[in-house]
């Protein structure tokens, strides 16, 4: 007898009970188990009983700030974060990613670019479990052998140089994930220049005519206007 999968558990902390229930039903129409909370104090809670896979986390909670349960759970869990709000505020966003959180989603959402974010979290979240020995990441046709540090493209090997190549390993590390500016440029060039964003600008702009088919037209290497980079992964 095989033995049964579980489907991925995802909980919803959400006050607006409308739109909580709308998530839960497409989410579970993909396959997807949820639970909802509507406070903090139930989403905190929830988040260490429920055993989820993955939050999705509204900001404006009626018994406290969805940014002070996003740092209380990073604390404790790596648990993959996706932050639905209706705050289009740059500082906003930044500090929730800064905070932990792995994604960041402004309502009016579509309910399928809320799904594959899930879904491409929860993939990252499997690629870095410990005892995955995969060593080899395929971006479309570019090969990267973390192993052996190289980088080809369509059979090709690619020269990168040692920047290009730290910060396309910081986002491979956090495929799918929105990293903030300054915490690219902390890890790849250090904490004195986190406030040189131009230097991201350009490497960017090197990685993706370098990898990218169409640069002008990412598919993999993509900004998030006024927050940071990610790997579409």
């Amino acid at each position: 007898m095989s033995a049964e999968i579980s489907s991925p558990r995802v909980l919803i902390i959400e006050d607006e009970s409308t739109i909580a229930r709308f998530i839960a039903a497409a989410l579970q129409d993909e396959g997807f188990t949820t639970f909802i909370e509507g406070t903090m104090k139930g989403g905190l809670a929830a988040a260490f009983t429920r055993q989820p896979d993955i939050l999705i986390v509204d900001l404006g909670l009626p018994d406290g700030d969805g940014l002070d349960l996003i740092g209380a759970v990073r604390a404790k869990t790596a648990l993959p974060m996706i932050v639905l709000s209706a705050r289009t505020d740059e500082k906003q966003k930044i500090q929730a990613l800064d905070l932990g959180a792995d994604d960041y989603l402004v309502k009016p959402f579509g309910m399928g670019e809320l799904t594959a974010r899930v879904r491409a979290q929860l993939r990252r979240q499997a690629l870095v479990q410990p005892g995955n020995p995969s060593t080899v990441v395929d971006i479309g046709d570019v090969k990267v052998d973390l192993a052996a540090r190289v980088v080809t493209r369509s059979g090709e090997e690619v020269h990168l140089t040692k920047l290009e190549y730290r910060l396309l390993q910081t986002l491979i590390e956090s495929r799918g994930k929105v990293l903030t500016q300054r915490q690219l440029l902390s890890r790849v060039w250090g904490p004195a220049y986190v406030d040189r964003p131009h230097y991201l600008r350009i490497y960017m702009g090197r990685l993706r005519s370098k990898l990218e088919a169409d640069p002008a037209r990412p598919k993999w290497l993509l900004t998030e206007a006024g927050v940071g980079c990610r790997l579409a992964l």
